[in-house]
């Protein structure tokens, strides 16, 4: 089977030692790479019910066959774990440049194990690995740390074509639940707290090298496809929209449908919607498209601040999903100020949706009467300081660092905590969009908008965002082709461009085996399968697989529910068509 490296790297840490396996053609055929391999592999070796921060939990690191080459979307990395923010199913994607060079040290997954008896930089090679002490980095931020270990410890005299590292920050070195991984500086594996089990094993950065390529059964076909795609494609509506405004445009597009958590989900929209707009921060900033290796998306914005305290403040950002959470749950008017907590999120290793859902969390309580701590809707700089206290688990942070349940549960608003397994959803209200509440209760890492982006067809009109009947199979139909994506680790939005037509007539130049949809989505079931038997095995219940009571009996201003009821029938359908009984347990 070309297009895979059939190699994957345990790197035990415990005992400073790394050991390459083969992979079997047979293997690779029932889950292909990326998050089908990492869910194979964390079934097989990681043990039940282990705790996410105790040694014997596996972090695994991929990149897919469409990495390093000359197909679009494909420079992303996933890293895939048992999380220490939900105690379920772990997975998070970043881009950038560095994928590459992940990929060209020549493995499909590099699996992690053990815990290091003091901090280390690992540097990741085609022949295995080597420990680097590197406990004078213990303590940076992760830019600079990142920017260190490549200083340091690259092998210059290698001529190595690639090179490149993955960090955290000192949210990570403190096991922050919610710590993320960082690369190119501002990419992030941003949720479920990839980067607190890297700190579990006392792991600053991980850099890789290599010049390693993947062989494709057609490499003539492949690079004919690649031209014909861009060719195709460059000038499509949505690729220029996200080159023009990135995901920013999201804030105009979702207030307008009255979708847009604001005020700590008490609204479906904001006032000051306008001052945190794509257009605004491009009207008023210095922003400008930049992509990933090979991406004509370009949906990244590199941004400098030109007026008030943060000026000259510069970073690729703010995501939408960062703007939604501090700017519409927080209610921070100005998107300066969202720059700047994007920045520190960034810096400190945290994830900015979970830290933006924390601190909104504390403001309605606040508002309520119900807490005393000192922090207020639209209070930019006690935004900053709490986060700084949960990066260093300083006072009240302490507890807030170990998520939203435990923050909920510490001050007593269980009642008022949205998230379902322990993740908050992200910037898409199921009140309106009822097919992102399916997807935000059955995601197997909790209340993910990314395991079918279901908003984009009911935004698109091509169902009803009301509609209950028949919702589950489109949404199935979405979350089996994304499947493909994330074993493929290619990046989400290129889903417009990358139908199940077009993945038949790329996957088989790539390698060698036919394929159709038919075929792609009994691998892609395979995998749903496969992570839900993980999250099973973990103590998933029949309760997880709900949206938070509040939801139910809060309608939003303008009278958009979504009942109980309609979450029971989109739930049965949806278990009924995976093949899974009445308590989501497949059969």
């Amino acid at each position: 089977m070309f297009g895979y490296y059939k190699r994957i790297l345990t790197v035990d840490l415990s005992r400073q030692e790394s050991r390459i396996e083969e992979l079997s053609d047979d293997l690779l055929a029932n889950c292909h790479g990326g998050k089908g391999l990492a869910s194979h592999l964390l079934l097989k070796r990681n043990p039940v019910g282990v705790d996410p921060l105790a040694p014997e939990n596996h972090l695994i690191i991929a990149t897919g066959p469409f990495c390093g080459g000359l197909l679009w979307g494909g420079s992303r990395y996933g890293v895939y774990t048992k999380s220490p923010l939900t105690g379920l199913y772990a997975e998070s994607y970043s881009g950038g440049k560095v994928p590459e060079a992940i990929d060209a040290a020549g493995f499909d997954a590099i699996l992690l194990v053990g815990r290091a008896d003091r901090p280390v930089v690992l540097a990741i090679h085609p022949e295995g690995a080597i420990f680097h002490p590197a406990g004078d980095l213990w303590g940076m931020d992760s830019m600079a740390a990142e920017s260190e270990a490549v200083a340091r410890f690259a092998d210059t005299g290698s001529g190595w074509a690639k090179t490149g590292a993955i960090s955290i920050g000192p949210a990570g070195e403190k096991l922050v639940r919610f710590a993320l991984i960082a690369n190119d500086q501002w990419r992030c594996a941003g949720r479920t707290g990839v980067g607190a089990v890297l700190g579990s094993k006392r792991v600053k950065a991980v850099l890789f090298q290599g010049s390693c390529k993947r062989q494709y059964a057609d490499p003539e076909g492949v690079a004919a496809y690649a031209k014909a795609f861009s060719q195709a494609n460059m000038q499509h509506p949505g690729v220029k929209a996200y080159r023009a405004m990135g995901t920013t445009m999201m804030v105009a597009l979702m207030n307008t449908a009255g979708a847009f958590p604001a005020r700590y989900w008490n609204q479906g929209s904001c006032a000051h919607w306008e001052k945190i707009s794509g257009e605004t921060y491009h009207a008023e900033h210095e922003v400008k498209p930049h992509a990933c290796a090979k991406c004509f998306m370009a949906c990244g914005r590199l941004s400098r601040i030109k007026t008030g305290r943060h000026q000259g403040l510069q970073l690729e950002g703010p995501e939408y999903e960062t703007i939604y959470s501090f700017g519409g749950l927080c209610m921070v008017e100005d998107m300066a100020e969202i720059a700047h907590l994007n920045d520190l999120c960034d810096r400190l290793g945290v994830d900015s949706i979970t830290a933006g859902n924390i601190c909104a969390l504390a403001m309605e309580a606040r508002a309520q009467g119900r807490i005393d701590y000192d922090i207020r809707y639209g209070d930019a700089d006690a935004i900053a300081v709490l986060i700084g206290k949960i990066a260093a688990r300083e006072g009240i942070g302490a507890i807030l660092a170990d998520g939203i349940r435990a923050a909920a549960s510490h001050w007593g608003v269980e009642d008022l905590a949205i998230h379902v397994k322990g993740l908050e959803p992200a910037g898409y209200d199921p009140r309106v969009l009822k097919g992102m509440g399916l997807t935000f209760a059955t995601s197997p890492r909790g209340a993910c908008h990314l395991r079918t982006t279901f908003y984009k067809p009911e935004l698109a009109g091509l169902i009803p965002p009301a509609q209950i009947d028949n919702k589950a199979a489109m949404l199935t139909d979405y979350e089996d082709r994304l499947n493909i994506f994330d074993t493929l680790v290619l990046c989400r939005f290129y889903r417009d461009l990358y139908s199940w037509e077009e993945l038949a007539k790329v996957l088989p130049l790539v390698s060698g085996e036919p394929a159709d949809k038919e075929s792609l989505s009994v691998v892609a079931a395979h995998i749903a399968t496969m992570t839900r038997h993980f999250n099973l095995r973990e103590g998933l219940q029949p309760a997880d697989d709900r949206l938070p009571a509040r939801l139910h009996r809060e309608p939003l201003p303008g009278g958009a529910t979504i009942t109980a009821a309609e979450m029971e029938q989109l739930l049965a359908d949806y278990y009924r068509l995976r093949g899974w009984d009445e308590a989501g347990v497949p059969v």
